[in-house]
């Protein structure tokens, strides 16, 4: 009998775990936008009516289970539409859903009495920063791994009808597939991965990437050099504990910054686990919607008031062009030493349709870090190179095996079919054409296989002297060779019948150090005030000025050597050997001995110089793209330049004499009131020479404004041997004008510059000029030169009139009798910036 029993109960037993087993629900899946097909981390998601549920992860995925009988699952998430989603009962399930972001403005705070909970908290954030930001180490070092995906987005019935994209309907048909239920179709054009090694170090502050392997897929993309670079983790660094964080290039305040109350208002939302940290959440947004500022949540770790998870956006009403939605995701972890340091960063980047039938723009950046080790800093000389590439760093980019292996997160089904997009769409024909026609349009020059047509804008020109001037030219690519480059250029004028031409050849003797050598050989037509080191050949200032009457213009014959290394970390020299020979051709002669009984007469002019340029930034990075080295800027110090030139009448100069010029700029942040650009400059010279071999400014007579340039200053109107020279142009954003209701919503921006120009020239340069009389017999001056005032000019303005015009008023401060001058004046830009 008790066998029986025992038997039964057994049977009883597996029966009820057999109907629990057939009563557990199990569901899991992912959470992305719908608009841009990225994943939602932090977002809640329960059984609908119950407080049983889990929060998404970094990655956007979720799972739940239970053996209660529930019908539907909930989503939510601050700044997205809510939804809920039915589900089948006692089933495992796979349910990804895609979210609407929630268009209705989010309201203003409102506390009746007493002090917002919120407040204390962020005291105790604030109070420890210090302990916390990962800049208090005096090293960290770890292995990064980036992704970076582009895509076309808000592709529109009208960009569907469009020529060049009716010659990807297969691929449009593609993405309809995979953007999801409720998502929005993308279509990809670029897809990046890469794996590297990241390295820090303070006192002095110095960072050091070293990318070790690249995997590049992209539409336009002929090359792995400049790409490799700025794929890698030195340019996804977002630091909260900063007070400003920039992004493409605007410097948006943080929510944890010192003056926190100022900029946002905060509401203390719940308490929770995050996996093994007890944290709050703090919900925040802008107290004025045009300002840089984010809006998110952020979850603070309760024992050491550090940040564990972020989660920012701004949208479209921030003051800033083309902007749908900027959006950034970390996820931070405490190291031996304290401080936290970011495991995962996701950043977004929506940008808007400028047309009707255009379509928009998004770029999403992911970095996952690992193996950190901290306070383990090498010797400086190690960050002497901010990124350099190992030789094989693309080698193994079509190693499957190999990607899947040492990537930190697997492709999703999702990433793996963009491969195979982006694939089909570079051998369409067509899409080569275009993006052909844009690479020539960024560069100036058309790439043929191994040699690079152009630059485009020498090819015609216009003036009284040469008449119309027609020419041709082009220059070797990396194809054709990774350390030489040569390069040539051929004009003639149809009304003075001279060819004019210029080649160099430059020999690149190092990468790492960054070492060349160059030779030029030109004859040109060049004006006198064109003569300044402060203009770009390749200007657009500089090519229209060549068109129309040309001012005291010379046929110029130019030999020219250099040598360029970089000596250590921000530090380079370049020592250099020039030949010239001016011919004017305009009226022009000079004393050679103006002291003499009989002084020589001459009007030609020769000068030999070797010139020394030492440049200094501290914290300048450069990229290589191809063979060139390109500055991506400054971070915090200045660049300092400093030039000695020494001219050598035993090299067949006509004189001998020393100059030396310095200047100093400097990008320096101002919180709320913008960004200002500071320039101190000057240049000192010790001999006596013709004007000609003297310093002319650059004045401005056209309608267009140019920061280099003194826009209200004539053209050649005032020449020094000696000067001193200070500008300043400053950007306020949307500093007072967010605040003005009706102007707020034009996103216009306040300008402001300063220009100071002081200076002179000594009586013995005077005297190396013989004297010309007018009709009345009065002494023509040949040049003009400032007094004992110097020349000041100021401007205010309003840039980002219709997302791209700037109109400056100048007013010209002082020297505002001379006769024929404008002491006001209107000036127009354009610019394409955010």
């Amino acid at each position: 009998m008790k066998r029986v029993q025992i038997l039964f109960l057994l049977f009883i037993l597996s029966v009820s775990s057999w109907v629990q087993a057939q009563g557990t629900t199990v569901v899991w899946g992912k959470v992305t936008e719908a608009s841009t097909g990225s994943p939602i981390p932090f977002a809640n998601v329960v059984f609908k009516g119950t407080s049983i549920g889990a929060t998404t992860d970094f990655e956007g995925y979720y799972k739940l289970s239970t053996t209660q009988h529930f019908d539907s699952i909930h989503f939510s998430y601050i700044g997205f539409v809510p939804k809920t989603k039915f589900i089948v009962v006692g089933q495992e399930q796979n349910i990804n859903i895609q979210r609407e972001e929630d268009v209705v403005n989010l309201q203003e705070l409102v506390f009746e009495a007493g002090e917002n909970p919120a407040f204390q908290v962020l005291r105790n954030i604030i109070d420890h920063k210090k302990v916390n930001d990962k800049r208090r180490l005096s090293a960290y070092e770890y292995e990064a791994y980036t992704k970076i995906e582009m895509d076309i987005d808000n592709i529109s019935d009208k960009f569907k009808q469009r020529k060049i994209i009716q010659k990807v309907t297969s691929v449009l048909d593609s993405i309809e597939q995979i953007a999801g239920e409720d998502g929005k179709p993308v279509l990809p054009v670029f897809i990046s991965e890469a794996i590297s090694k990241y390295y820090y170090k303070d006192s002095p502050r110095m960072a050091h990437e070293t990318v070790l392997n690249t995997k590049v897929t992209g539409v336009g993309v002929t090359d792995g050099t400049l790409t490799s670079q700025v794929i890698g983790a030195s340019f996804q660094q977002y630091n909260f504990y900063q007070n400003w964080l920039n992004i493409v290039g605007k410097d948006f305040v943080s929510p944890i910054s010192d003056g926190w109350k100022i900029n946002y208002e905060y509401d203390l939302v719940d308490s929770l686990w995050l996996g093994d940290y007890y944290c709050y959440r703090l919900d925040f947004f802008p107290k004025r919607e045009q300002d840089l500022a984010f809006r998110g949540s952020m979850w603070i770790h309760k024992d050491t008031w550090a940040i564990r998870q972020i989660d920012v956006t701004v949208g479209k009403e921030a003051n800033v062009n083309f902007i749908e939605k900027i959006k950034i995701q970390q996820e931070l972890v405490p190291t031996t030493e304290g401080a936290w340091l970011p495991a995962k960063t996701r950043v977004m980047i929506d940008v808007s349709e400028l047309t009707t039938r255009s379509a928009g723009f998004l770029a999403k950046f992911y970095v996952s870090n690992k193996d950190i080790v901290v306070n383990q800093p090498k010797p400086d000389k190690f960050y002497e190179n901010p990124i350099e590439m190992v030789e094989d760093v693309n080698d193994r980019a079509d190693d499957n095996e190999f990607w899947a292996d040492i990537r930190h997160d697997t492709l999703s089904a999702t990433e793996v079919h963009v491969y195979e997009m982006i694939d089909t769409l570079t051998k369409i024909p067509v899409i080569k054409t275009y993006t052909d026609i844009i690479q020539t349009g960024y560069t100036g020059y058309y790439k043929i296989g191994k040699f690079d047509i152009g630059p485009y804008s020498y090819f015609f020109g216009n003036n009284n002297i040469e008449g119309t001037r027609l020419g041709f030219g082009g220059r070797t690519n990396i194809d054709f060779s990774r350390k030489w480059e040569l390069s040539a250029n051929v004009a003639y004028g149809l009304k003075d019948e001279e060819w004019k031409y210029k080649f160099h050849v430059r020999r690149i003797l190092s990468r790492s150090p960054w070492t060349e050598v160059k030779y030029m050989h030109q004859k040109e037509i060049d004006q006198i005030w064109l003569l300044n080191d402060d203009i770009d050949n390749a200007n657009v200032f500089y090519t229209f000025s060549r068109f129309g009457t040309l001012i005291d213009p010379f046929l110029r014959q130019k030999n020219y050597f250099t040598f360029f290394t970089v000596l250590g970390r921000g530090l380079s020299q370049r020592v250099s050997y020039r030949q010239e020979y001016f011919k004017p051709l305009f009226d022009f002669e000079y004393y050679k001995d103006p002291y003499a009984e009989t002084p020589t007469v001459r009007n030609n002019l020769s000068v030999a110089e070797v010139i020394l340029d030492t440049h200094y930034a501290p914290d300048e990075i450069f990229v290589i793209n191809d063979n060139q080295r390109v500055s991506m800027g400054t971070i915090r110090w200045p660049a300092v330049n400093f030039r000695y030139t020494l001219g050598l009448s035993a090299l067949g100069g006509d004189f001998t004499y020393h100059k030396f010029g310095f200047s100093i700029e400097k990008r320096q942040k101002m919180g709320i009131f913008g960004v200002g650009y500071l320039t101190l400059s000057g240049g000192y010279n010790f001999n006596n020479l013709p004007y000609p071999l003297l310093k002319a400014h650059i004045g401005n007579q056209t309608p267009f404004y140019f920061n280099f340039a003194y826009n209200m200053m004539d053209y050649f109107e005032f020449v020094t041997d000696k000067h001193v020279a200070f500008r300043w142009n400053h950007s306020f954003n949307g500093f007072l004008l967010n605040s003005i209701p009706a102007i707020k919503k034009l996103k216009w921006r306040l300008v402001g510059t300063v220009n100071v120009l002081y200076g002179g020239v000594g009586k013995n340069n005077y005297n190396l000029i013989p004297p010309t009389y007018d009709a009345n017999g009065d002494e023509i001056a040949p040049f003009f030169a400032l007094g004992q005032w110097p020349y000041i000019e100021a401007g205010y303005g309003v840039e980002n009139i219709f997302r791209f015009f700037r109109v400056d008023f100048i007013h010209r401060v002082t020297y505002t009798n001379r006769p024929g001058v404008n002491n006001f004046g209107i000036k127009f830009s354009y610019k394409f910036s955010l």
